[in-house]
């Protein structure tokens, strides 16, 4: 296991990313100490020339660790949870982590329609949008009936214990429950549930600039 000798973690200024937040948590999961700097994505940062020669892929979050330079936040903490001892971020079992990161791939690729019109900034900054369109509302579906495939009923986590995909489903039907649109009562408990975990509030109350 690698020592936590110098941990340098980059998010967005609004602290609004929702993959961001995943390795914010994962860091304080596995209790390291690290360094937060934000780059402004509204003045374009992550394109100036030191921070692209780091992050390689102008995107936020990236981490660097002892000189070492990662991008993309499930390769992120699936490194932190090999590098790291301390809470376990994917669960043991081969199929059960394989299943959370299909989750993970899942979230950052698919339900375009809930992520455009149910931007984080409903999360983490209360902002009002209007009705779903009839497509996030066909997004929402599959969100829903994804989520009553994976989740046992009454179900709080994924597994039998936390994992780091929690984190990011619960993010996604927060965009939906935070606003107030119509969730399935179930669903919505889970993710309260999982909103309310330590390192979770974390970066929820971090201290956010004006939009």
């Amino acid at each position: 296991m690698s020592s936590a000798n110098s941990l340098l973690l980059y998010a967005d200024t609004q602290f609004a990313s929702p993959y961001a937040m995943s390795v914010f948590v994962a860091l304080h999961e596995k209790h390291l100490t690290f360094d937060l700097r934000t780059i402004d994505l509204g003045c374009h940062a992550n394109n100036a020339r030191d921070y692209a020669a780091t992050s390689v892929t102008q995107r936020v979050p990236t981490l660097v660790h002892d000189g070492f330079a990662l991008s993309e936040s499930s390769a992120i903490t699936e490194y932190i949870d090999d590098a790291f001892e301390g809470t376990p971020l994917y669960p043991a079992d081969t199929k059960q982590r394989a299943r959370a990161r299909q989750i993970q791939a899942w979230l950052r690729s698919d339900l375009m329609p809930i992520r455009s019109e149910r931007p984080t900034e409903v999360v983490f900054y209360g902002a009002r949008r209007e009705a779903l369109s009839a497509d996030a509302h066909k997004a929402a579906d599959k969100l829903f009936s994804a989520c009553d495939a994976w989740l046992t009923p009454g179900a709080t986590q994924l597994f039998d214990d936390w994992c780091i995909a929690d984190v990011d489903l619960a993010l996604m039907l927060n965009r939906l429950v935070l606003h107030g649109d119509d969730v399935p009562q179930h669903l919505a408990s889970y993710a309260r549930h999982q909103w309310q975990r330590p390192s979770v509030q974390r970066w929820v109350q971090l201290q956010r600039p004006p939009l």
